[in-house]
């Protein structure tokens, strides 16, 4: 028995990404899939890994609630 990931190395070369569940696209362009960690805030929500420190701290002042995509 040989584990999956073994499998595809031996049969494309590489292992086979896992398939994200696309999300959508968040109020700056970035793509965002479920699990992704987002602000919400009126019903736009915003990537947190791509913001800066202080976009970050303005949208939690502004009531942005922090959640899973």
């Amino acid at each position: 028995m040989t584990h999956p990931s073994v499998e595809q190395v031996e049969n494309f070369g590489y292992p086979l990404k896992k398939e994200e569940k696309y999300y959508g696209t968040d109020e700056l362009g970035n793509e965002v899939f479920h699990g992704d960690d987002i602000y919400e805030l009126n019903d736009e929500y915003f990537l947190i890994e791509t913001l800066t420190q202080d976009s970050k701290e303005l949208l939690q002042i502004l009531g942005a609630e922090k959640r899973s995509a």
